[in-house]
């Protein structure tokens, strides 16, 4: 696998934390106070997606230092692919504008980076704050069946959240990073199948803890999107047959009134001529991983 660019060589500030965020100032400015707190002191690049609140203003006078990235315009989860090619560490750590990580975390992460030379994605073990309660991904990501791996830590998992992981930065470009037509929701897995099919493990490591801290009850339209990017997913990178079960599977949630399944289908097929003209089957080992893990889901065994 070839490396895009040089990447120093030396044990200082080897991650970078990069943030995508969007008219969410306040909340920003609170990450990055304590993300300038970590003891790692980890270099910081902001992605502003389009904000007319300030923080671009706000960011460049914080004391933390954060590099200012401004695409000038809303780029999602694109925003992580810009900043993983401006960063000039080995390793990445995304978190957004209401996650941070925990102190030592990072450190964690560059020691199991550096031990196993194969592993290109560490999903963390995350606590919402105020509480420190765990999110329920956790535990999900914890009962995967994929068996372990000797040249790999932790768990192996088809899947992370976004805002709480940490990439080996020449494998998260060499996967192609996230798809833009994806844009945001659930982009996450189209992403962990990708960075599997190029022989990168993607891991749960419960050693390595983030906070999240997200306002309560759901973000506008974000159903719609995890429902739509499913389908493109399957489209995208699964089997024929698979990918019109589950074009059938969300018509019928829509004619059974499911809540944002109509926009979501139809969104979808929208898109759907892109995805064709971009569609790459995954290897038959990496599809039946995720069948067993399909199976377990249906069985109530695991994620």
């Amino acid at each position: 696998m070839a490396e895009p660019t040089p990447e120093p060589s030396g044990r200082e500030g080897r991650t970078t934390v990069a943030i995508i965020t969007r008219n969410r100032r306040e909340s920003l400015l609170r990450t990055l106070d304590r993300l300038a707190a970590l003891p790692e002191r980890p270099p910081v690049l902001v992605v502003d997606n389009g904000s007319t609140d300030g923080t671009g203003e706000a960011v460049r006078r914080h004391p933390g230092g954060a590099r200012l990235l401004s695409p000038g315009r809303n780029t999602g989860a694109l925003g992580r692919n810009l900043a993983a090619r401006r960063a000039t560490t080995p390793y990445v750590a995304f978190s957004d504008d209401d996650s941070w990580w925990e102190p030592g975390a990072l450190k964690t992460a560059e020691a199991l980076f550096d031990t196993y030379p194969k592993l290109g994605l560490l999903a963390s073990r995350t606590l919402v704050h105020p509480t420190g309660e765990p999110d329920p991904l956790n535990h999900v990501l914890a009962a995967s069946p994929l068996p372990g791996r000797a040249d790999l830590p932790g768990t192996p998992v088809l899947g992370f959240l976004g805002c709480a992981a940490v990439v080996r930065r020449s494998a998260f470009l060499d996967a192609g990073g996230y798809d833009g037509l994806l844009f945001f929701g659930a982009e996450e897995t189209l992403l962990a199948y990708d960075l599997t099919a190029a022989g990168w493990g993607v891991v749960y490591e419960p050693t390595l803890v983030a906070h999240h801290g997200p306002d309560p009850g759901e973000r506008p339209g974000r159903t719609i999107a995890v429902l739509r990017n499913s389908l493109l997913t399957a489209w995208l990178r699964r089997p024929l047959p698979v990918a019109l079960r589950e074009t059938a599977r969300l018509a019928g949630a829509w004619a059974r009134g499911r809540p944002g399944a109509g926009p979501a289908l139809g969104q979808a097929l929208a898109r759907l001529p892109a995805a064709l003209r971009r569609r790459s089957e995954l290897p038959p080992w990496v599809e039946s991983q995720i069948q067993l893990l399909e199976s377990a889901l249906s069985n109530g065994d695991g994620p």
